[in-house]
């Protein structure tokens, strides 16, 4: 919180600083002129989705059964280092594109909706990964149709998105 109260401050003193602040919050996907920023994050994602894809049971066992794994003598914490480590890596080369509210958007709308409609692991993926890209399709539609800023829209679709599953979630309770 200090950091980005500092961050604030330095670029209160900027000619720039409020849009600089706002690019970093929300970002501006629409801001990306070379193809090597798009296609340097992808190639990153996808070795970092082929390193989970290898040790996704590792990392199931350690979030899942940390006693099964500590049993099978299992480095939980090296475990655990690697895929923060990866994580950390996915959120800061993400936030340069689409700003810190944006990423942790995408990080907790579809995962809070999935839980709120699947028990299992799959079907909760299935699910998060559903909402994701509705949510930015029609975020995406709004900015265009409407003049917003990208990111600000993409946030506030994907707000709706659960509300809207928390509604349905609750309506499918009762029944």
């Amino acid at each position: 919180m200090v950091a980005a109260a500092i961050s604030i401050l330095l670029l209160n003193q900027s000619p720039n600083g409020s849009e600089e602040l706002k690019e970093t919050l929300v970002g501006d996907l629409l801001l990306v002129q070379k193809p090597e920023q798009v296609f340097r994050p992808f190639a990153l994602y996808l070795a970092i989705g082929v390193v989970h894809f290898i040790f996704r049971e590792k990392f199931l066992m350690i979030t899942f059964e940390p006693e099964r794994a500590l049993a099978e003598k299992q480095s939980v914490r090296g475990w655990d280092f690697l895929f923060y480590a990866l994580f950390g890596v996915v959120v800061t080369s993400f936030v340069q594109i689409g700003g810190v509210l944006m990423i942790f958007s995408y990080l907790i709308v579809p995962a809070v909706c999935a839980n709120f409609l699947a028990e299992s692991l799959r079907g909760r993926l299935a699910i998060g990964l559903l909402v994701a890209m509705v949510a930015s399709v029609a975020g995406l539609y709004a900015s265009f149709e409407f003049n917003w800023p990208t990111g600000a829209a993409v946030i506030c679709a994907l707000g709706a998105a659960l509300l809207l599953t928390a509604g349905a979630a609750q309506w499918l309770r009762k029944y």
